[in-house]
C-alpha cells in the first residue's frame, strides 16, 4: 500500500493523541510481492485446519481445549499468571491467593464462547465486542473499568502517565467515528483487499483505537478468531494467535508500533500472516496427536470387557474435561458412586488417568497426555 498514512498526532491539553486514519478508505492496491505468497499460504492451511471440523464428529470435544489454552496464552500477555493446568481445575482447588487470576481466564473462556455463539444470530458488530467485553471484566478486576462499555476518557500505554506514556490512543470524542468506520470496514464486501490482510489490519486499527479502558488486547486477539469464524473460513474455533504473539512479544508490539511511528503496514501484515502459518502448521499437527491418542486410549479401553462401554463415554468426556473428579463422573454419564469408581481405577491402571491432588478424599484425576498436547511449544 504505498500511499498509505497511518494517522496523525493530534494536539490536546497537555499530550498528544494518535488519530488513525479510517481503515474503510485504505487505499487498495497492494504491490508487496512478499504479501501474495503468505496471503496464499496461510489460506491453504487454514483450510486443511478447518478441514478436521467436517471430517471428525468428536471435533467439539476437541475445540474447548483449544479455547482454555487461548484463555490462558492470552491472559498471560496481560499479566495473569494462571497456566492451563489451574484453568482446568475448579475454584475450590484454587490457592485463594491466585483465584483472581484464574477467574480472569475463567471469564475469557466464557467470553470467547459466547462470542462465537452469538455469531450465527448476531453479526460481527460492536454491540456484539461490548457484549462480549462485559463477560470478560465482569466480577474482576477490571469490574471497575466499564465493562461492556466504550470509554469516556483518555488512556495511554506504557509509562504511568500521559506525560511519559509510550503511546497514547485517540481522544474519546473521536472513537464514534473510528468505531463506526471500522464496522463497515469488517463487513465491506465490495474491498479488493484479500480478507486475511484485512484481518490483520482489522486487529491493529482496534489495537490502536484501544476503545476500552481494559481488556483490549484480549478483545483484539479474540476478534481475530471472530472474523474467521464470520467469513468461514473457520467452520469452528480451532486457531487462535496469542501464543505466537506471546512466543515473538517483543516483534507483535514493535510492528505495531512501526505501522504508527514509519508508516510501515507492509512490515506488520507479514509479521501477521506468517503468525497464521505458523499457528495453522501447529494447530493441524496436534490435531493429528489428539487423533491419534484417542484411537491410542480407545484401543485400551477395549481390554475393560463389561465397563468398555462405559469407558468409551467416560474417554469422551475427559477431552472436554481432562481434569475430573469422581462425582462429576457420577453426574456426566449418571451412573453410581461405585461404577465411578471402579472405571476410574480400571482408567488409573491402563495409563489414561492419574490423581493429582494426593488427597484421600475430593481426589481429581487428570488425563494428563492430552492436556500435555497443548502445553507443547
Amino acid at each position: 500500500m504505498p500511499n498509505f498514512k497511518a494517522g496523525t498526532y493530534k494536539r490536546q491539553f497537555q499530550y498528544r493523541s494518535f488519530l488513525p486514519s479510517l481503515t474503510n478508505q485504505l487505499p487498495v492496491e497492494i504491490k508487496d510481492e512478499k504479501l501474495f505468497p503468505l496471503v496464499e499460504e496461510a489460506g491453504n492451511l487454514l483450510g486443511k485446519l478447518d478441514a478436521y471440523s467436517s471430517l471428525f464428529a468428536e471435533v467439539n470435544f476437541f475445540i474447548q481445549m483449544h479455547v482454555v489454552k487461548e484463555a490462558t496464552t492470552s491472559s498471560f500477555i496481560e499479566g495473569t499468571k494462571t497456566k492451563i493446568n489451574e484453568a482446568l481445575l475448579p475454584k475450590e482447588a484454587i490457592d485463594p491467593e491466585r483465584r483472581d487470576d484464574w477467574q480472569e481466564v475463567q471469564n475469557y473462556i466464557k467470553a470467547l464462547n459466547f462470542a462465537v455463539s452469538q455469531l450465527p444470530k448476531l453479526p460481527l458488530s460492536m454491540r456484539l465486542i461490548k457484549a462480549t467485553h462485559g463477560i470478560l471484566l465482569s466480577g474482576v478486576r477490571g469490574k471497575y473499568k466499564m465493562p461492556g462499555e466504550i470509554r469516556k476518557s483518555q488512556n495511554w500505554i506504557g509509562g504511568n502517565s500521559l506525560q511519559n506514556a509510550t503511546f497514547i490512543p485517540p481522544h474519546p470524542d473521536d472513537l464514534p467515528k473510528l468505531l463506526t468506520d471500522l464496522e463497515k470496514f469488517w463487513h465491506n464486501e465490495e474491498s479488493k483487499i484479500p480478507y486475511l490482510i484485512k484481518v490483520a489490519i482489522s486487529h491493529y486499527q482496534f489495537e490502536t483505537i484501544h476503545p476500552f479502558l481494559d481488556g483490549n488486547g484480549r478483545i483484539g486477539r479474540l476478534l481475530i478468531i471472530l472474523q474467521l469464524v464470520e467469513h468461514n473460513l473457520l467452520q469452528k474455533p480451532t486457531l487462535y494467535l496469542s501464543e505466537y504473539f506471546e512466543k515473538y512479544r517483543v516483534e507483535y508490539f514493535d510492528s505495531l508500533s512501526r505501522v504508527r511511528i514509519d508508516n510501515n503496514l507492509e512490515q506488520w501484515l507479514i509479521f501477521f500472516l506468517n503468525g497464521l502459518v505458523e499457528t495453522s502448521q501447529k494447530g493441524i499437527l496436534t490435531f493429528d496427536k489428539i487423533i491419534k491418542l484417542q484411537k491410542n486410549c480407545q484401543v485400551k479401553i477395549t481390554t475393560l470387557g463389561r465397563r468398555s462401554e462405559v469407558g468409551s463415554r467416560l474417554l469422551k468426556i475427559l477431552f472436554t474435561k481432562p481434569i475430573i473428579s469422581a462425582n462429576k463422573i457420577v453426574e456426566k454419564l449418571e451412573i453410581t458412586f461405585p461404577t465411578a469408581t471402579a472405571i476410574i481405577s480400571d482408567f488409573e491402571k491402563i495409563g489414561i488417568l492419574k490423581e493429582v491432588t494426593g488427597y484421600a478424599r475430593n481426589r481429581l484425576y487428570s488425563f494428563t497426555e492430552y492436556i500435555n498436547l497443548f502445553k507443547e511449544t
